[in-house]
């Protein structure tokens, strides 16, 4: 690589011999949309974190996406009253504005990012999102219960992984960060 003065003041010529062509080949994958599970967690918020700098890097879209327990009541009662329904709507309403206030916070303008609020199992909602929308990667977060907590409420990080249509990055609450995260200055932690 060799560098010359060019015509115009303060610019200069980057001349590239073939043993530089190496530096600027293009990658050998594209990722075009990063699909990012939201429970508003602190540890989902660092999945977020994540994904920013992965899109940035990449250029791609951000689909930061919150999945609602359909709202239930005893088949007992026979019906689902009006009132219901309307609950169910204005929850979902809450979590959108809270989704795209958070995204707003969170990634501003350093990518492009859509919300977006489903009902449904919240593993099997992921799944869909992940091939509606044709992602190329998810970046999700797990909590990391084991035990009784892992059998009764099981792992949608797990499920995820298994059943996802693309790669799948999974942040742990507690590991070796490998980005700096706001309010963190210096090194990553070890």
């Amino acid at each position: 690589m060799k560098l010359k003065p060019a015509h115009k003041e303060g610019k200069v010529l980057v001349e590239l011999g073939p043993q530089d062509e190496a530096l600027f080949k293009p990658l050998p994958f594209q990722v075009r949309r990063i699909l990012v599970p939201m429970d508003f967690s602190e540890t989902a918020k660092k999945a977020l974190q994540y994904a920013v700098p992965f899109a940035s890097a990449f250029n791609a879209e951000l689909m930061v996406v919150h999945v609602m327990q359909p709202f239930s009541l005893p088949a007992e009662l026979g019906y689902i009253p009006p009132e219901a329904a309307e609950t169910q709507e204005e929850l979902k309403q809450t979590a959108e504005e809270e989704l795209g206030k958070l995204c707003a916070q969170e990634i501003g303008v350093r990518s492009q990012f859509q919300v977006q609020v489903r009902e449904g199992v919240a593993w099997q909602e992921v799944v869909l999102a992940a091939g509606d929308c044709e992602a190329d990667l998810i970046i999700l977060a797990t909590h990391g219960r084991t035990g009784l907590q892992h059998v009764l409420l099981g792992s949608v990080a797990e499920r995820v992984v298994r059943h996802a249509p693309c790669p799948v990055l999974v942040v742990r609450e507690r590991e070796r960060d490998f980005i700096a995260t706001p309010g963190q200055t210096g090194a990553p932690s070890a």
